[in-house]
């Protein structure tokens, strides 16, 4: 059983069976998930994307300037955490939303110490706007703050069970790994997160568990031990 953890979450995630925004039947099974988890006094962090309402890279596509919309992108995981913050605290479960970029009315800055204080006194603590500059993926967020407060686990909500030879959703002959190491999961050109988020993992030695977050008690399973998904690990 993990101690503490760090959940990321896909913005993706929260559009459900929508095309765009945030699905709130979809955001419920995720709080009352977190909330079994929470249960178990397992210390709780999560940094989720904010695909579902702007992406930085497409706006490049567009002819946007990247800094400008990987801020704009910032915005939207600030809105994602917002959601989730209420959707928790509609659960009972004390939480506290931190912001990489200064929004003091609606979120504490970033301060690693009162991160872990929080955690320490059975907070869930909300990560949002990234890591507060632009070129980085939330993924890359996730890899930092895990390292910062020393979470034994990255956990990977996704909408598959696992990393596979190829995509599954597309190629019905793809495998699943049950483990990986990270140099075997680089040499493939397997997609678990991004470079910058894969290379602060192994430095680091912060495993990473990709799992089916959409399969309600997958999550609890998960911090409890049991094998769902795939462990990449040094």
């Amino acid at each position: 059983m993990y101690k503490r953890v760090l959940l990321k979450l896909s913005g993706e995630a929260l559009m459900g069976e929508k095309q765009f925004g945030i699905d709130n039947g979809r955001l419920e099974e995720y709080a009352k998930d977190i909330k079994d988890l929470y249960d178990e006094k397992v210390e709780i962090a999560i940094v989720i994307g904010g695909g579902n309402i702007f992406r930085g890279v497409q706006a490049e596509r567009g002819g946007m300037d990247r800094t400008q919309g990987d801020y704009m992108g910032m915005l939207a995981t600030m809105i994602n955490s917002m959601a989730l913050q209420a959707a928790l605290e509609k659960e009972g479960i004390y939480t506290r939303l931190q912001s990489a970029i200064e929004m003091k009315e609606i979120a504490e800055p970033y301060i690693k110490r009162r991160a872990v204080r929080h955690l320490e006194k059975r907070r869930v603590v909300i990560f949002g706007a990234g890591t507060g500059s632009p070129y980085f993926t939330t993924d890359s967020a996730a890899a930092l703050r895990a390292i910062e407060i020393e979470a034994d686990v990255i956990l990977k909500g996704t909408r598959v069970d696992g990393i596979y030879t190829a995509d599954p959703e597309k190629d019905p002959s793809a495998t699943k790994f049950e483990n990986l190491t990270f140099e075997d999961a680089y040499s493939k050109g397997l997609n678990v997160m991004d470079l910058t988020a894969f290379t602060l993992c192994k430095e680091n030695d912060v495993p990473v568990i990709v799992f089916d977050m959409n399969k309600k008690g997958n999550l609890k399973k998960v911090v409890m031990g049991e094998k769902i998904g795939t462990l990449v690990t040094v």
